[in-house]
């Protein structure tokens, strides 16, 4: 693998071809997607490593003094030897990144291969294609969050643990000296936490930058504006805390820090500059003088940091991991915007270049991003795109079908009776003829009972595997929960059931295809997911009306799925998979059905601090479909609206009430009722009909496993930042 190093001694950078890191017990191989370069920390060493000998000792008195120290104790040869030998090696460089976990070690179970984390340590998140890093220094990357944005948690963590050090306070006033990177972030976080803020910069460009982000006011800290601003704010007061971001040998920073704080002011050090305190200046106001220790609690603690000894939240409620991941939070919401800050990305193997120019002044950046080839086999260069396999169904030895009397009704048994069950299934069902709704199977005994006397089962219980083994049961109903999805039908299917299931078919692909392994194992493929939408009136009279496409099209489809009320299941994504996952294949196969083709890859992007998505698919003839799943728009506003372009051609679908083609002769349908008719009814019909009459299903189970891959394909793109290659079994 490569990785980001200098020598100290001569200045030399280099990108080194090392060997990959094994995976200890106790924490995680991660590889790497984005690095984050420190415009600060990082290029102050690359400085000092191009000074001279004496350069280096007037920069660094504090190693300087341990020299002498081991002269005095080992004598100047031996300390000669030692300090030239130190100076004379590769040292790296980095520590904030995001990555994917291609390893997990012993004693690790919070993550799992191919999970997003971001991570932390000059030890651990290193400029390099691979880094093992410790259980306390990384953590998961909330769903949605670009890796590129995570990239930046380590230097967000430092700013954060420096705004927990100055303790603000709803409407107090902060200044913030020193617009770099840390500074921009701080700028943020204050502003988050309700202070006003002032900046304070001689770069009026970073001045105009923090002012977008929420400073109320900035300035070059020489000029009246500062002290303006602070006094108009502040009714002559002064600031109730100064955070010292700046570097530097400058003691301008903590001389301005006691002229504009207010008596019994907060001055926090986060930055490396210099600190002459002003005595008489910090003695009469009796300032509190406060240092900011990197990440937070647990920083240079090996225990905590190496050996994963957690400290007990209710004595250190923020701990550097707790910090990194309440930052990731913070920028996944929305209330931290780092994208701003992004100067430059460059790609890994210009690193050197890249230090180079930001060096010489080439390059001015507030922060710059190294971004990592995709995922690479060691010794075999550029590896494949990431892929969500498609497994190919395999039916085995058919399995006879149940004899069923000619004139006897369709036996009919349902697992759950929720919402859905009983609003848009059971309905239709319960008035259709030659149809016995026979068994009503759910986990508790009174929502079974509801059901019986609603819609007439001829029996209700809470036995699942009696209703399994009832040979006059012809067709088994699954409308649970997502969780439960697969293994009920894994079961219903092996059962020799026909078997109906609602959306999602699956939230893993390990689940997928445990269901495909019942389906060749029992030879029976009887299946139906609810996906309705396909098989509404008023859409397949549009597409009829489209005609026969003859090249690539392209679809927009805008889903205004609005908020979830609080409590609602389909907000424990840790149990149930995200939203999309639960839904979206309603989406993904009415695009399918449409452009006639199942998709071929997947391109999937979050909206920070939303759950608002954007899902492209590419299929086989070039067309494409964009999915907008939003959930912050107008309650107002039609939930599903839809355009089909091609062939000089648009097909207009408006939330299943009109229907339109425009063509050479444009045509538009009646305007339905206010009750949209989005298939179900049509569906069911269907369903019972191939019951009945064991004619195929209604939809082929190569496409609903190809919708339900495409579907799990977006949250492994939202993940890895790529499109996502659909790979055939």
């Amino acid at each position: 693998m490569k990785q980001v190093v200098q020598n100290y001694k001569s200045g030399e950078l280099a990108v080194l071809d090392v060997p990959v890191p094994g995976c200890k017990p106790g924490g995680v191989l991660v590889r790497s997607a984005y690095s984050l370069i420190s415009t600060g920390t990082e290029l102050m060493k690359v400085s000092e490593a191009g000074m001279s000998m004496l350069g280096k000792a007037r920069s660094r008195p504090d190693q300087v003094a341990k020299v002498m120290q081991s002269v005095a104790t080992n004598g100047l040869p031996a300390t000669y030897r030692k300090v030239m030998g130190k100076l004379d090696s590769y040292t790296p460089l980095g520590y904030s990144l995001c990555g994917v976990v291609e390893q997990v070690g012993a004693g690790v179970d919070d993550v799992k291969v191919g999970d997003l984390v971001a991570c932390a340590g000059n030890e651990h998140a290193l400029h390099a294609e691979l880094n093992w890093v410790p259980k306390n220094l990384y953590t998961p990357v909330p769903d949605g969050l670009a890796p590129r944005h995570a990239a930046f948690g380590t230097v967000g963590s430092i700013a954060m643990q420096g705004v927990r050090q100055g303790e603000p306070q709803l409407g107090e006033v902060a200044l913030v000296i020193g617009l770099g990177l840390i500074g921009q972030l701080v700028v943020q976080l204050l502003a988050a936490a309700g202070a006003r803020v002032v900046g304070a910069d001689p770069d009026p460009s970073r001045c105009e930058l923090a002012e977008r982000l929420g400073a109320v006011a900035c300035g070059d800290p020489s000029s009246a504006a500062v002290e303006t601003a602070v006094a108009e704010l502040t009714d002559g007061h002064g600031v109730d805390q100064v955070y010292l971001a700046a570097g530097g040998g400058s003691n301008q920073p903590v001389e301005l820090a006691a002229r504009l704080c207010r008596d019994r002011g907060r001055v926090v050090d986060i930055g490396k500059c210099r600190l002459d305190l002003p005595w008489n200046a910090y003695y009469e106001k009796e300032l509190d003088v406060r240092f900011s220790r990197s990440y937070g609690p647990g920083r240079y603690d090996p225990e905590y940091e190496l050996e994963g000894r957690d400290y007990p939240i209710g004595y250190v409620r923020w701990t550097e991991r707790r910090n990194l991941a309440c930052f990731l939070d913070l920028v996944a919401r929305g209330r931290v915007d780092v994208e701003p800050l992004v100067s430059h990305v460059a790609d890994f193997d210009d690193a050197v270049d890249t230090y180079r120019r930001l060096k010489d002044g080439e390059l001015k950046a507030v922060a710059v991003l190294f971004r990592y080839p995709e995922q690479t086999t060691e010794g075999e260069g550029e590896a494949e795109a990431p892929s969500v396999a498609v497994p190919a169904v395999r039916r085995g030895a058919a399995a006879p079908a149940p004899a069923r009397a000619a004139q006897s009704p369709v036996r009919l048994a349902f697992v759950g009776a929720g919402n859905y069950a009983t609003s848009m299934l059971l309905p239709h069902l319960a008035q259709r003829e030659g149809v016995e709704l026979s068994t009503v199977v759910t986990t508790t005994a009174l929502s079974a009972a509801n059901a019986q006397r609603k819609f007439g089962f001829t029996e209700a219980t809470t036995d699942l595997d009696a209703v399994l083994g009832d040979k006059s049961v012809d067709a088994v109903f699954v409308v649970t929960r997502h969780s439960s999805h697969a293994e009920l039908t894994r079961k219903a299917l092996l059962a020799g059931k026909t078997v109906f299931v609602e959306k999602p078919l699956a939230l893993t692909e390990d689940e997928l295809a445990g269901v495909l392994a019942a389906v060749e194992e029992s030879g029976n493929d009887r299946l139906q997911v609810g996906f309705n939408r396909r098989f509404a009136p008023l859409l397949q009279e549009a597409k009829e009306r489209f005609g026969v496409r003859t090249g690539p099209a392209s679809l927009r489809y805008l889903v205004n799925a609005g908020r979830l009320q609080h409590g609602s299941w389909y907000l424990q994504q840790g149990t149930e998979g995200s939203r999309f996952a639960g839904e979206g294949g309603h989406f993904i196969d009415t695009a399918s059905w449409l452009l006639d083709a199942d998709p071929v890859s997947v391109y999937a992007v979050a909206t920070a601090g939303s759950d608002d998505l954007q899902v492209v698919l590419r299929y086989p003839d070039g067309s494409t479909a964009t999915i907008s799943y939003v959930t912050t728009g107008a309650p107002g506003f039609p939930k599903e609206t839809l355009d089909l372009v091609a062939d000089g051609k648009v097909l207009r679908l408006d939330d299943f009430v009109r229907a339109s083609v425009y063509s050479r002769k444009r045509w538009v349908s009646s305007r339905l009722p206010k009750a949209r008719d989005k298939g179900q009814n049509a569906e069911l019909a269907a369903f019972i009909k191939a019951v009945r009459t064991g004619g195929p299903m209604p939809v082929p189970l190569e496409s609903l496993v190809a919708t339900t891959a495409a579907t799990l394909a977006v949250q492994a793109g939202l993940a890895g930042g790529a499109p996502v290659t659909l790979a055939r079994a």
